[in-house]
């Protein structure tokens, strides 16, 4: 079975001090309510160190937002994987659409990141999902098998292993347009039926497969319900700890 994750994208917000207060607040939470999936909160490069003093590691994962496609050296403002792991953080996501788009990275830039997140002992976020233009034409499928093929699908089944796949359809992310749950799990089971092609059916039943895209409270215990969705990967909801936390409460 794959693990229920509910993960969150701080992306460009908080400083820091309202960072930890936002940590200190889902750390009280979650200690007086336990979860019932795997938490994951992923913050800016400079939240990370601070964050991971506050959080109680055995209830609330830690992740960075991003990392540098080279290991070390003369990169000013680049932030490498050891890093990212040096703070006490366990995951990283990459291939965020908004780092596609805004900041060119290809299929091949990547690939770089992962294998060097990979060797740094970092589990992977990583990010799929079609524009509303390739939703329009039906091509939604012949792309997220190309960007799971352009990054990962090179990797053995054993390192595979450490690949949450998060499902973004990038025309609901931030718009407040939904994937309908159906639109979800038929897209979510065909993912898990090319990663069961590459790595067989007990590789691709392990693989936990995240939703995002205007995730909330009000619509996550109908997409968490299907099958296939084995958690979500959270924006906006995830900066106030009242939003996230109804939204990890769907899994009771």
């Amino acid at each position: 079975m794959a693990k229920k994750i509910v993960a969150g994208n701080w992306k460009m917000n908080k400083n820091l001090q309202e960072g930890i207060e936002l940590a200190k607040g889902l750390n009280e939470a979650l200690a007086a309510d336990k979860p019932n999936c795997g938490v994951v909160i992923c913050t800016p490069f400079i939240h990370l160190a601070k964050v991971s003093e506050i959080i109680n590691h055995d209830v609330i994962g830690l992740g960075a937002e991003n990392c540098a496609d080279k290991a070390s050296g003369a990169y000013t403002g680049e932030v490498s994987a050891e890093m990212v792991k040096s703070t006490g953080a366990e995951y990283v996501i990459l291939g965020h659409s908004e780092r596609r788009e805004y900041y060119n990275e290809t299929p091949e830039i990547l690939k770089e990141k992962v294998e060097l997140a990979l060797a740094n002992g970092l589990k992977i976020i990583f990010c799929i999902g079609e524009s509303l233009e390739q939703r329009k034409a039906n091509e939604q499928n012949a792309v997220v098998k190309a960007e799971l093929e352009g990054s990962v699908f090179h990797l053995s089944a054993e390192q595979f292993k450490n690949i949450v796949i998060a499902y973004e359809p990038i025309w609901a992310i931030g718009t407040g347009m939904t994937a309908t749950a159906d639109q979800a799990e038929e897209i979510h089971a065909y993912i898990r039926s090319i990663i069961a092609e590459k790595y067989g059916q007990a590789v691709a039943d392990e693989t936990s497969i995240l939703y995002g895209g205007s995730c909330k409270a009000s619509n996550a215990p109908e997409l968490f319900a299907k099958p296939d969705i084995d958690g979500g990967l959270i924006g906006g909801a995830s900066l106030k700890v009242a939003d996230f936390k109804g939204i990890i409460d769907a899994w009771k």
